[in-house]
């Protein structure tokens, strides 16, 4: 048996291998839901501590054990899950990082949500778009333009090519497959806990904060990537920094606006706007500039853009791979 003791750092072109393998994992069976998720087990394990701590007292102080609790139990079964499969044999640990990291990025699932919008609305189908495009937002879609639908449907490709592709991406380049846990962790946190209402504001108050810390760098370098590999593409290059830079900040999350304003640059479209959540009207800025209406090959568009996005990114990875760590 050859004995291998689990070390990312220096790892350099196993790592790609790792992280590139990963990715084909993703792209081929993406989540098939008869195999186990760990980001399920993670959910359930939120759930169950934010059900005994999240009551009286200090909820923010709380909020904070909780995140604690969560990011270091994922952290030390991921990796002791991983070290022990690498001293079975190499490639037992290899394949089990591999698998790990897989299941935190969503390249395959993205692509197939955008698609189950675009594909009714190109047959004129713009009910069954609408109940498809409720399944990956949390604005009411039922009364919703082809236009709007469009619009949702971008900017949730858009946003979610940091924090299901990119910044997973990023984390598993640092730290192999226990820091790209550890971040699907932190997001799962977010979105579990995270809300701004009466139960959540105080004790989601650290889940909230440090996933902006974790997806700051990310998003920007995303942004970066999308626009670079715009060049492979017809798209408004010499714009889309202006929108970019005007525009990003604009958006009620720290990281989201900057994937978002450079894909609305790019295409040269107008996103953001008026959204109703349970018929209660929510304005957000606007990004981009409203040269045309949406229409629904800009869905294809988003979903080129991000393909580009993070193919730049991971070459950029793999560069500081094999060359610079």
């Amino acid at each position: 048996m050859i004995e291998y003791v689990y070390t990312w750092s220096g790892a350099g072109s196993l790592a790609v291998i790792i992280i590139v393998a990963a990715i084909v994992v993703d792209l081929i069976i993406g989540d098939p839901r008869w195999l186990p998720h760990p980001v399920v087990q993670i959910g359930r394990f939120i759930s169950f501590i934010e059900k005994r701590l999240n009551n009286r007292g200090n909820r923010k102080a709380k909020g904070v054990a909780l995140t604690a609790i969560v990011i270091v139990s994922v952290f030390f079964m991921t990796y002791t899950v991983v070290f022990l499969a690498y001293q079975l044999h190499p490639i037992v640990g290899i394949w089990i990082e591999v698998y790990f990291i897989s299941t935190t990025i969503a390249i395959k699932g993205l692509r197939s949500a955008a698609l189950h919008v675009y594909i009714p609305l190109v047959d004129g189908d713009l009910q069954q778009a609408r109940v498809n495009l409720s399944m990956i937002v949390g604005r009411d879609t039922k009364a919703l333009a082809e236009s709007e639908v469009v619009r949702g449907t971008v900017e949730t490709v858009a946003e979610n090519t940091v924090d299901g592709i990119t910044a997973p991406l990023f984390w598993a380049i640092i730290g192999g497959a226990p820091l790209a846990m550890v971040y699907r962790a932190i997001n799962t946190l977010d979105s579990m806990v995270g809300y701004k209402n009466e139960r959540f504001s105080q004790f989601g108050w650290a889940s909230a904060r440090l996933d902006d810390v974790v997806n700051w760098l990310p998003a920007r370098v995303t942004a970066v990537s999308i626009w670079v590999s715009s060049f492979f593409f017809r798209g408004g290059h010499s714009s889309a920094w202006k929108v970019t830079w005007r525009d990003a900040r604009k958006h009620p999350s720290p990281n989201s606006g900057w994937p978002e304003a450079m894909v609305a640059g790019l295409i040269g479209v107008q996103l953001g706007g008026v959204n109703f959540y349970h018929g209660v009207k929510s304005e957000r800025a606007t990004m981009g500039d409203p040269l045309r209406k949406l229409v629904s090959q800009d869905i294809k568009k988003a979903i080129l853009y991000m393909h580009g996005g993070w193919l730049f990114f991971l070459l950029t990875g793999v560069v500081i791979l094999l060359f610079i760590i």
